[in-house]
């Protein structure tokens, strides 16, 4: 018989966790006579709408089991929300799945998929993390790239997942029309799904403040996008953002019902299920335009408040058009920038978490109250 292997380790191999680097500057912002202004991390501070909390308390008599693919009325609901406000009709009902949160779907996409050793996944050259957490779960190789023909032959001949992220985190970067239809054509002749993370989508500003005149973010699964086939295509979303459900951890996926099909099969066998009272709560909040508006006017309100305040203090705004950040940069060194905020009692996001073309830049959340948003734009002047 083979010898008993003597090696006791468990647990993945995987980079410490980013966020521990921080702890000094927290502390030191801490100290400030008002307290921290904590903008570095996008977590929602306003309230939970009272239609949905409603909705979640009527649906909390569960003694059931839910189902993988969700009830047929909370697929309907995101059929319904599409149309109407993401340009996106006709979409099939069984073509979309309830998720456990949209970062869930980040970080197992790859493997779920089937990829391997040798496969490559695609990821914005500026990025959130949990891209290259995916790939490398499903123990392939994550190249960080914003057009496919930026890459080398061999490489691009392995691409078998895309990752899109419009509006980008943490850059608030737009793609277009155009850009869309571009990268979805570049993968499916290497044959590669293109997985769009869309988050952000209903916080856009300027040019795609739909709500002051612009245009709305355009989805990957828009017609104009797709040529009219939803084949190889998956948007991913989440209400955290615009209805504050972080706690929640309310998202869907939805696009090629072949693709949806097969990761409703491997959820069930992995016991992957949003709670029912949740898919209720989902289903009410995507029916609800009027919550997302007004929370979409507090971020706007604190933008307009805390953007030039930045600009003042000598940083430089870039990209911004959309999303929950500012990206700037002092033209220095990103933890220069940070220590530099954290003496005035503000603790930023550094642009280094986000892959090595986020050196010199820092991402600030307009996730602060009222309150907290004012008090950072008086200590920047």
């Amino acid at each position: 018989m083979p010898e008993a292997s003597t090696d006791r380790s468990f647990g993945l191999t995987l980079p410490e966790y980013p966020w521990e680097a921080m702890a000094p500057y927290v502390a030191k912002a801490g100290q400030h006579p008002g307290g921290a202004v904590n903008l570095s991390i996008g977590t929602p501070v306003d309230p939970t709408p009272a239609v949905i909390r409603d909705a979640l308390q009527a649906a909390s008599n569960a003694p059931g089991y839910p189902t993988v693919h969700g009830t047929p009325e909370v697929r309907q609901a995101v059929v319904d929300w599409f149309a109407r406000r993401r340009g996106v009709p006709g979409l099939d009902p069984q073509a979309v799945m309830p998720t456990i949160g949209s970062k869930e779907m980040v970080a197992w996409l790859p493997f779920l998929l089937g990829l391997r050793a040798g496969d490559v996944v695609v990821r914005p050259t500026v990025a959130y993390p949990t891209y290259d957490i995916g790939a490398t779960l499903a123990g392939a190789t994550s190249v960080a790239a914003d057009d496919l023909d930026d890459l080398d032959p061999d490489i691009r001949a392995r691409v078998r997942l895309v990752w899109i992220n419009s509006p980008g985190n943490p850059t608030g970067s737009v793609r277009g029309v155009a850009q869309l239809a571009s990268i979805v054509e570049q993968a499916r002749a290497a044959g590669a799904v293109v997985a769009s993370d869309e988050c952000y989508a209903e916080l856009g500003w300027g040019p795609w403040d739909a709500q002051r005149g612009g245009q709305a973010v355009p989805s990957v699964l828009d017609p104009r996008v797709t040529g009219g086939s939803v084949e190889r295509l998956l948007a991913v979303y989440s209400l955290s953002k615009q209805s504050n459900l972080a706690g929640y951890r309310a998202a869907f996926v939805a696009g090629d019902g072949e693709l949806v099909a097969n990761l409703v099969n491997s959820r069930k066998h992995a016991g992957m299920i949003l709670p029912y009272p949740v898919q209720e709560a989902m289903r009410v909040a995507l029916g609800d335009d009027a919550h997302v508006q007004a929370q979409k006017d507090l971020y706007r309100g604190r933008r307009e408040r805390l953007l030039p305040a930045l600009e003042r203090l000598g940083l430089s705004v870039h990209s911004s058009e959309a999303g929950l950040y500012v990206w700037a940069t002092a033209g220095e060194d990103t933890w220069t920038t940070v220590d530099r905020l954290a003496e005035r009692g503000i603790v930023v996001g550094p642009g280094v978490f986000y892959g090595d073309a986020g050196r010199g830049f820092v991402r600030v959340a307009l996730t602060g109250s009222d309150e907290r948003i004012d008090a950072a734009v008086e200590r920047l002047a």
